[in-house]
């Protein structure tokens, strides 16, 4: 999964409509292959992240969540100490660089 489209169920405070639609952005950006489309497909890009925006929300609206709500500060310091591990793991040693 793309590590920068973030879950947008269950938190607290609820997602904001302009979440689902920069995620939206992240999702049709990373599938078409393209951060900035051309003149000639941007009609057909910014349709799909209409779509894709709305779907999104119908899902949010229809999933019950079934454990308490995740805070948004606690959830973005988990993913620092993963980012910082995974970090740790792949830098370069000392005699790799000899």
């Amino acid at each position: 999964m793309c590590r920068s489209i973030q879950p947008l169920h269950n938190y607290d405070p609820p997602t904001t409509a302009d979440e689902v639609r920069a995620a939206a952005l992240q999702y049709v950006r990373k599938i078409s292959g393209t951060a900035h489309p051309a003149r000639v497909n941007q009609a057909a890009f910014d349709r799909a992240v209409d779509a894709v925006a709305l779907a999104t929300s119908d899902l949010l609206a229809g999933l019950v969540a079934t454990t308490p709500p995740h805070d948004r500060a606690i959830e973005r310091q988990k993913a620092r100490a993963d980012w910082e591990r995974r970090q740790t793991r792949t830098a370069p040693t000392a005699s790799a660089a000899v």
